[in-house]
């Protein structure tokens, strides 16, 4: 009797060590700031495009270069939030907002219906996009940010040998389905129709 207990006090320790660090590889996504819409980490998005694809979609807000260059989720549609310019300024090439976003959106989903998952690179223009979403008229309740990003946020521990590196969570790094594959059809559509 005494060897069954000591067996079950053992079996439930490694179970509760096991547990805690399969918590522990979950990631923890910061909220960057508020908007109209709501949040969802990259696993629920992914989730949600599974369950009901012919009503949930991905943006991928990002500019043109960073669709292309760095690559996207599976299926992602293409809508920047803004463009590079050819101007410059103390960080690289100035940004400008995309004018037409709202437009564009309305262009390619239905506002009635459609749930839109709102992505950039970690999950920061995000915020603007979502709530200029749901005031060009898509549903509060169907309009999602995704928290990470597609490339996650940067390290910040200073004795990290990847300090500064984009490897915080994020669609790519959750490992989800992502590829560099320019479709046509997902592209920014006023590029295709030129």
């Amino acid at each position: 009797m005494k060897k069954v207990k000591q067996i079950l006090v053992l079996t439930l320790a490694m179970l509760f060590v096991f547990s805690a660090l399969a918590l522990a590889q979950q990631q923890v996504y910061p909220i960057k700031g508020k908007h109209k819409g709501g949040d969802v980490t990259p696993t629920e998005a992914y989730r949600m495009v599974r369950e009901n694809p012919k009503n949930t979609f991905i943006v991928d807000v990002r500019t043109r270069i960073e669709y292309q260059d760095i690559g996207h989720p599976n299926g992602a549609y293409n809508i920047p939030w803004k463009f590079y310019t050819t101007e410059t300024g103390k960080k690289g090439y100035n940004k400008v907002m995309n004018k037409n976003f709202s437009q564009d959106l309305k262009a390619r989903f239905n506002p009635e219906t459609d749930t839109l998952l709102l992505l950039c690179r970690s999950a920061q223009r995000t915020i603007g996009a979502s709530t200029a979403a749901v005031d060009a008229g898509f549903k509060a309740d169907k309009v999602f940010n995704v928290l990470g990003g597609f490339e996650g946020d940067k390290v910040k521990d200073k004795n990290s040998p990847f300090l500064g590196q984009r490897q915080m969570g994020g669609w790519r790094l959750e490992g989800l389905p992502w590829t560099y594959k320019m479709n046509p059809k997902l592209m920014y559509q006023p590029d295709i129709k030129k």
